[in-house]
């Protein structure tokens, strides 16, 4: 029954991705929906960007091994970007009303800077991607006699299906479906929980000592290590496609805005209620959580509850990932297609060629993360290295580029690529006792200012391309 209940939904997405495909005439509306969501359907597709197996599977079994400080970078962290993007960035941003952010780079210091962003944000999309064909396949495993291989194969075939036909609408759209299945679902399993354990007192109380502690303790390294763990997301998505294309949907600036205010209240929000449930389960029955601590959940709700509650569950998980799974499979098809492939090829091509391009491009990023999947299988790892590749290399040159008058070309190329070398070779150093990524963001953000100074602006000759 369970499996029928998943199949029935799992064809509905994929039916709405077919109809929506008749809203798609050119690629402007294939990647950002041709700037028409209303705010209801921006801030549950901002909220859904990141809602992903990280946050119910990652996040849940961080907090019951570390605590509050476990999970800081993702419920916190994401939600602390989606406020800083709609405070700082969204309004210039949205003004120039260009497609992707590799365009942004363009606008603000031309073509070589948006050429290396590109380069440099697409890898970051692959791992991304294939973390959550991962999740998918482990559900899948949980529920049928599938194996995870197969699983991998069936999950990466369903949602590149939607997205390859209706691009940005049928993300954006599903995904307000899946928000609401999110919601309800999760609390739905939370109210069960504090149910079943006589309240909610009891299951907070069953917490280890020093779980609830939020500030680290009073000593340099540790303020340091987790301001950085606040970074990873709180600052390394800002200037990522994924989140870009999600805002820049929006019918108006001030839809925008409120949105993405939205999006992060509620990611906090309903972020809580996976480490809650976690907590419950691990106090209810503490011989599923010896067993595999990353499938506590599904493991409890299979074995512990009717069958509506399931249907609920895992309605909402595999609603969760897929949002997060269509959008990370269009963000890099959409840089590739505008800033890669545009530039030379732009002038031979028609849109209803790009538009093709686009589709292909998802199903070529699909076929790398399928096979990165079947490589690597831990979720929390293959995420925090995306992210973190995107704020040593693109963060300074974006935030430069937009709020400090000297900013020159140079200095962004600098910053890029002396930024991305630094974290790897960090990354190499045995005993460094904080992470790679703050000294790697301090080197890209010094390479910005001195290569400025040393090779300043040249006065605006070249000529924008305009993108109608």
């Amino acid at each position: 029954m369970l499996l029928t209940a998943i199949v029935i939904y799992l064809l509905i997405t994929v039916l709405i991705g077919a109809w929506s495909s008749k809203l798609v005439k050119n690629s402007n509306d294939f990647v950002l929906a041709g700037r028409q969501l209303p705010l209801f359907l921006s801030a549950s597709a901002l909220f859904a960007t990141w809602f992903g197996s990280e946050t119910i599977f990652g996040a849940s079994s961080e907090y019951l091994e570390h605590g509050l400080q476990g999970v800081i970078e993702d419920p916190f962290g994401g939600a602390l970007c989606l406020i800083l993007f709609g405070a700082f960035y969204l309004r210039p941003m949205y003004r120039m009303n260009v497609l992707t952010i590799g365009d942004v780079y363009r606008k603000l210091f031309g073509p070589r800077v948006e050429f290396f962003a590109s380069i440099f944000m697409i890898p970051s999309y692959f791992g991304y991607v294939a973390a959550q064909l991962v999740a998918l396949a482990l559900i899948f495993t949980s529920v049928s006699d599938l194996t995870i291989a197969q699983g991998i194969l069936i999950s990466a075939g369903i949602v590149v299906f939607y997205t390859f036909l209706g691009g940005m609408w049928a993300i954006s759209i599903t995904d307000f479906i899946q928000t609401t299945l999110i919601v309800v679902g999760l609390v739905w399993v939370a109210v069960l929980v504090a149910e079943k354990a006589g309240g909610v007192m009891p299951i907070l109380e069953s917490a280890p000592e020093g779980s609830y502690q939020f500030l680290p303790d009073m000593n340099g390294i540790s303020w340091l290590n987790y301001l950085g763990a606040w970074m990873i997301l709180g600052i390394g998505s800002i200037p990522s496609q994924d989140i870009y294309q999600r805002v820049m949907a929006s019918k108006s600036e001030k839809v925008a805005i409120r949105s993405t205010y939205l999006a992060g209240a509620f990611y906090v929000t309903i972020g809580l209620l996976p480490l809650f449930i976690a907590l419950g389960a691990k106090f209810l029955y503490p011989e599923i959580y010896l067993e595999n601590k990353q499938l506590l959940l599904p493991e409890m709700v299979l074995r512990h509850s009717g069958l509506h509650v399931q249907v609920l569950f895992f309605g909402a998980l595999i609603s969760a990932i897929m949002s997060t799974t269509s959008s990370g499979l269009l963000a890099p098809s959409a840089i590739i297609s505008e800033n890669l492939i545009r530039p030379y090829f732009g002038s031979k091509l028609k849109d209803s060629h790009f538009l093709w391009i686009l589709r292909l491009n998802i199903v070529s990023v699909a076929i790398v993360a399928t096979l990165m999947a079947h490589w690597k299988t831990n979720i929390y790892e293959l995420v925090a290295g995306a992210s973190i590749l995107m704020m040593v290399s693109l963060f300074v040159p974006l935030t430069a580029g937009l709020y400090w008058k000297k900013a020159s070309e140079m200095g962004a190329l600098m910053s890029i690529v002396l930024g991305m070398i630094a974290f790897l070779g960090f990354s190499l150093v045995e005993e460094l006792p904080i992470y790679p990524h703050l000294p790697a963001l301090g080197i890209s953000a010094l390479s910005m200012v001195v290569g400025s100074y040393i090779f300043p602006h040249k006065p605006k000759t070249h000529v924008t391309i305009s993108h109608h």
